[in-house]
Parts: structure tokens; sequence; C-alpha cells
């Protein structure tokens, strides 16, 4: 097993610690988050700042991270067909349930979102681009476990840190498994406050042109709007909008 070089590590924990404060932290702050001496703090940032990474607040001497690690994400998510093909899809979808219309595809026992259309809606949920969760607790991630096999099942729920996020969440696997068969009978998933208080979500699973799941789309709402007698109608819906980017993709049944 390979060793981590540890200037590298140092330095990405302090672009991770630095994420998190829009308005940016000083030296010492940043020491004391990542455990590192000042001067080795400095040495390391003014590297981030020679490459771009991060720029100092002249007023403030706080660092902060620039737009260039966005910029270097965004260019891996636009060369991703899927976001551009489903793109138009998700608009529509929006357009007709008014809820939050999310994208994602998972990654180990995470799911990342790689697209999001906002509704209408004042009531928001706290979702964005680039944010991450677990796969047990999602529709989106539910509706893609549903199509492995128990093993793969098994093995992402070993990965996964099972905690009662609210008092839905479920945190037994045998009761996890029974849900995921409820899926696979149904062709899609649903989160019914089971990752967060006062939110509904439905999912269904996209096909490429291997028949293989490579994403997800969902229709996410608070309680008050997504109500219980539109579950059956949305789901409905992200099933036949899931179908649709499956097509473009190139799936065939």
């Amino acid at each position: 097993m390979q060793e981590v070089v540890q200037s590298v590590e140092r330095t990405l924990s302090i672009v991770e610690v630095l994420s998190e404060y829009d308005e940016g932290l000083g030296l010492t702050e940043i020491g004391e988050k990542v455990g590192l001496h000042k001067s080795t703090v400095h040495r390391l940032l003014y590297t981030l700042m020679v490459k771009g990474y991060v720029e100092q607040n002249e007023s403030t001497n706080k660092y902060r991270l620039t737009l260039k690690l966005f910029e270097l994400g965004s260019r891996k998510v636009e060369k991703m067909n899927i976001v551009n093909i489903a793109r138009p899809i998700l608009k529509e979808l929006m357009e007709k349930t008014n809820e939050v219309i999310h994208l994602v595809v998972r990654e180990g026992s995470d799911i990342l979102y790689i697209d999001k259309v906002e509704s209408q809606n004042p009531i928001r949920m706290y979702s964005k681009v680039g944010k991450r969760s677990q796969v047990y607790c999602t529709a989106v991630g539910k509706s893609m476990l549903a199509y492995m096999t128990d093993k793969e099942v098994l093995n992402i729920w070993q990965n996964s840190n099972i905690e009662k996020l609210t008092e839905y969440t479920v945190t037994d696997f045998e009761k996890f498994k029974e849900v995921l068969g409820k899926v696979k009978e149904n062709g899609y998933a649903l989160d019914e406050q089971e990752n967060e208080i006062g939110i509904r979500c439905t999912a269904a699973s996209i096909l490429d042109h291997r028949g293989e799941v490579c994403s997800a789309i969902s229709i996410s709402g608070s309680i008050i709007s997504f109500k219980e007698e539109k579950i059956e109608e949305f789901s409905k819906m992200v099933t036949e909008f899931a179908a649709r980017i499956s097509k473009e993709l190139g799936y065939k049944k």
C-alpha cells in the first residue's frame, strides 16, 4: 500500500477548511483548524496562491478560495453528456410539478448532485450542485441500489455511515432490503422524510446505452406542497422522465 504524501494531504486539508468559510480565515485560524504550525500553513498557502487557488484579502489579511476549483470541476461536469441531455427534460419536469428536480450520480456509498432545477415554490430545501449525501437514505440512492446485486448492496451498506438522520431513517439492514424489494416492484423509490424532516422525494434511475444504471433523477419538495396524494402521480412522472433521458442516452429495452 502506497503512503500518503504529507504535503499534498496538508494542502488539501487547507482547501477543504477554506471551502467552509466564504469570508475567509486568518493564518492562525487555519493553523488551528488543520492542526499545523503557522509557518507550515503560510508555505502551503503561498503555493496555493501562486497556482491561483487561494487569494488573500488585503484589508483583512484573510485567505479564501478563488473560483479556480469550481472552474476545474465545471469542466468535468460539462464533459458529462448526461447533464446536457437531461437539462431540458429536467426543466420540463419542474414546470409540470413546480418542485425541485435533481440529477445525481453515485460515487461509492455517496450520491453526488450534478444538476438541479429550482422551482418557484417559496419553500426551499437545502441542496446544491456538488453536494453529497449517502446512498442508503435518499430516494435517488435507493433507486440505483435496486438495480444492484445483494453483494453490491451489502458492500455499500457496510461502507456507509449508517445513522438515524430522522425518526424515519431506516437503519436496519433486513428492513432496508425489504424497502429495496418494493423499489424493484414499483420502479421508483421514495424518501419519506428519511434524509431531512419535512422533505419528500420520489426518484427513478437512468440507464445508459449498455442498460446499466448511470444516474437518477428525483422530484423533491416540502410535504406541504408535495402532499401524500401526489405521490402516485409524481412517481409515475419521474419514471417516465427518467425513461426519456435513458432513451436519449441510447438505452433500448
